[in-house]
């Protein structure tokens, strides 16, 4: 719990800032609830919000979600090795308890893993998961009280990007996660153009790249110092 705990600060902001934009859509409290439930994707439904207000057809909101969400195929097949060994059903439950918070928190404890995880291992990842949705549910029911007494001047989205920003600084300390936070933040503000937000899928593949890519550079490296 106190490893998840600060991103659980920027989670919760986010919550309250799709409770806020479900409420201003007029869901009501227990749409919202279940599709926060269901749906456990906070950039999905703030990019699936949107398009139902406008009345946009099923097949693009879908669309739209599949595209902004792309991102966890990528995160799936970098935690693949590590749960390969369980059943489908429990590797279609991994994935639902999946987060940026949690797949963050466990690539950085769990980065020197070569091998199928632990079972010590794998219920930290879903205790971490569960914490996760836990906080989703209650900020989202929080977002959809208050929503209509927030005004829009106090720009609640701001703080939520800065609680994000707070929790990536501390894991830029390692020079491959920097440059990986530096080529995505460069590539998504170079593809703000794009529509549908698939800027949001290259910045995460670009940022991988970038940090395998120092990662694997730097190991070779010091390969060749330990030479003699």
């Amino acid at each position: 719990m106190r490893g998840i705990a600060p991103m659980l600060v920027s989670l919760g902001a986010w919550g309250v800032v799709a409770g806020v934009a479900m409420a201003k859509v007029g869901l009501g409290l227990w749409l919202s609830l279940a599709m926060s439930m269901l749906v456990f994707a906070g950039s999905a439904q703030l990019t699936a919000l949107p398009l139902i207000a406008a009345g946009a057809p099923i097949w693009l909101i879908f669309g739209a979600v599949f595209i902004v969400n792309l991102r966890f195929v990528i995160f799936g097949a970098v935690l693949h090795p590590f749960f390969r060994h369980y059943s489908p059903g429990r590797r279609i439950f991994l994935g639902f308890v999946n987060t940026d918070a949690s797949f963050i928190k466990f690539m950085a404890d769990h980065n020197h893993l070569n091998g199928p995880a632990l079972r010590s291992q794998t219920w930290y990842f879903v205790g971490s998961g569960v914490i996760c949705w836990l906080m989703w549910q209650t900020s989202t029911v929080v977002g959809v009280l208050l929503g209509s007494a927030i005004p829009s001047s106090w720009s609640v989205e701001f703080a939520a990007v800065l609680a994000l920003i707070a929790m990536l600084v501390p894991m830029c300390a390692a020079r491959p996660a920097l440059l990986a936070v530096v080529v995505a933040s460069f590539v998504s503000w170079l593809t703000q153009p794009l529509p549908l937000r698939v800027g949001l899928l290259l910045a995460v593949i670009a940022g991988i790249v970038a940090g395998y890519w120092a990662d694997v550079r730097i190991e070779r490296l010091k390969q060749q110092e330990g030479r003699p």
